[in-house]
């Protein structure tokens, strides 16, 4: 395969920047000609279109409008939507006075418009069908306070949908953390370039449904503004996992062994060593304790199950297989210590998870390596940075960043918005949902990504096709039976459908 093919494979996937970036689009769009007022009416308009085709039937709004251009581009909304006979309650923090430069000529422009002003004050009903968020932008730093921390909550309380303009007013732009308080939108609309923040951290549970308007930006023309990360796309998986040849046979296909299951922590490993051989290793190989043999072939005979006391027993497994996958029910103890070392001193690529990840913590701490995916979750990523889980989530992207830098590798850390770090960037996951809040959820990944990696992927594109994989399986299950109850074990057949793209109908959609 070409450098070419492989760039164009990997760079599929919308670009997200940083506010700081974003802004600087902004500017040379407007140093290319387009008037900044010009500018700042488009958006309007691609927010008012964003909000008619949400709530076509809406006959009354109330507009928030903050101090900044945010608040212009509500003031410009408040003006065209009263133009279409909707009743407008516009609430100002600023008083038109207070304002400078084009946010003002809004607030003129929709006074002018005969669209009424009221001064935000506590208690203050909130009239609209719906509320138009636009009191803060991008550029928020510290946390809200004061009256905008007032009016987050009284929007959160009162229970009514909610569009944010380019983002809801307390969150982060980069990292997608809540700063204080954050607005909880039904719809986000945003502009020029999507912001990374967006897709992380909290902003799942604040951004609702994403509209993203480039008002006739090509961000990614500017070849010097690289974006911050990528979204990934479901189109790579058929990009990656094409169709096999008639002549294969499973030697073509790698040999996956997972290192799990330490006395009383089987579950763990025959959940990874199910997902992996779903993922369609050509032969998955489970060295567990020996207590777990007879449920691993009764669960799945296809795996090959070698019941281990200890290290010792191990013999030249981990020399025979070409990927390890260590963690699942691994323990802290000697015998997840033995598989550990086992693992590390077998020179072949790796996958570590769980209590592989909470080991390398304390007992290998300098280990860094080129060649093994991380898994962590946020407390294992804390521990592994010698910092809080509060710290982690706070920059998730950061967080990632260091770890890798740290580590080496590909890392991926887990949660709302799984984020992937290697050498070529930073991905996340925008697929996924809360079932996936529950026990085992890690392990299937982790099987997930071994038997990608067998099969002689390069090891980036494994960590972004296995969550990826991942996140979209739990979707296809979720809607299949629910969130709640979704179980880990739900996915590896889920997963086997999206990994052969054309086959179920009922899915198709998934693959494309």
């Amino acid at each position: 395969m070409s450098i070419e093919s492989f760039d164009h494979r990997e760079r599929r996937g919308r670009p997200l920047y940083r506010a700081d970036q974003v802004r600087e689009l902004d500017r040379r769009t407007i140093a290319a000609g387009v008037d900044g007022f010009a500018l700042m009416q488009r958006a309007a308009m691609a927010a008012w279109q964003s909000l008619k085709a949400r709530w076509p039937g809406a006959g009354a709004i109330t507009v928030l409008c903050g101090g900044g251009n945010n608040g212009g581009d509500g003031h410009v909304l408040a003006a065209l939507a009263a133009a279409e006979g909707l009743v407008v309650q516009r609430i100002l923090l600023k008083t038109v006075d207070d304002l400078a430069g084009d946010a003002r000529r809004a607030a003129e422009m929709a006074s002018a418009a005969g669209v009424g002003v009221e001064p935000w004050r506590p208690g203050l009903t909130l009239r609209g069908e719906l509320v138009v968020d636009a009191l803060l932008g991008t550029g928020l730093g510290g946390e809200v306070r004061g009256d905008i921390r007032d009016v987050i909550a009284a929007v959160n309380e009162s229970g009514l949908p909610v569009l944010a303009i380019d983002i809801p007013s307390g969150l982060h732009a980069d990292t997608g953390a809540v700063l204080g308080a954050a607005v909880r939108a039904t719809r986000t609309v945003t502009f020029i370039g999507d912001k990374l923040g967006l897709h992380t951290g909290a902003a799942p549970a604040h951004v609702g449904e994403l509209d993203f308007r480039a008002l006739g930006v090509d961000a990614e023309a500017q070849a010097d503004l690289l974006p911050a990360a990528r979204r990934l796309d479901a189109g790579l998986i058929g990009a990656w996992l094409v169709p096999r040849e008639r002549n294969a046979h499973k030697g073509d296909f790698g040999h996956a062994l997972i290192l799990g299951g330490a006395p009383g922590f089987g579950g763990a490993a025959l959940l990874a060593a199910e997902a992996c051989v779903r993922l369609g290793a050509g032969k998955v190989s489970l060295a567990t304790a020996p207590a777990h043999v007879t449920a691993s072939l009764v669960r799945r005979p296809e795996v090959m199950v070698h019941g281990v006391r200890g290290a010792a027993d191990l013999g030249d497994l981990p020399g025979l297989a070409g990927v390890l996958v260590v963690g699942p029910g691994l323990g802290q103890g000697s015998w997840g210590q033995g598989m550990l070392q086992a693992a590390l001193q077998a020179g072949k690529p790796l996958v570590v998870d769980a209590d592989g990840l909470n080991l390398l913590a304390t007992r290998w701490s300098g280990e860094r390596r080129d060649d093994w995916i991380l898994t962590p979750h946020p407390g294992e990523a804390a521990r592994l940075l010698g910092i809080s889980a509060a710290a982690v989530e706070a920059d998730r992207p950061a967080a990632a960043f260091e770890l890798q830098r740290r580590r080496g590798g590909v890392v991926v850390l887990k949660g709302a918005g799984t984020l992937v770090a290697g050498p070529a960037g930073l991905a996340v996951c925008p697929f996924g949902n809360p079932g996936m809040a529950s026990g085992g959820m890690g392990d299937a990944l982790s099987g997930i990504l071994g038997g990608l990696l067998a099969q002689g992927l390069p090891l980036e594109t494994v960590a972004r096709l296995g969550v990826l994989v991942h996140a979209l399986a739990a979707d296809m299950a979720a809607d299949d039976s629910g969130e709640r109850g979704l179980l880990a074990g739900d996915l590896a057949s889920y997963a086997q459908l999206l990994i052969n793209p054309g086959t179920g109908d009922d899915h198709a959609a998934a693959t494309r």
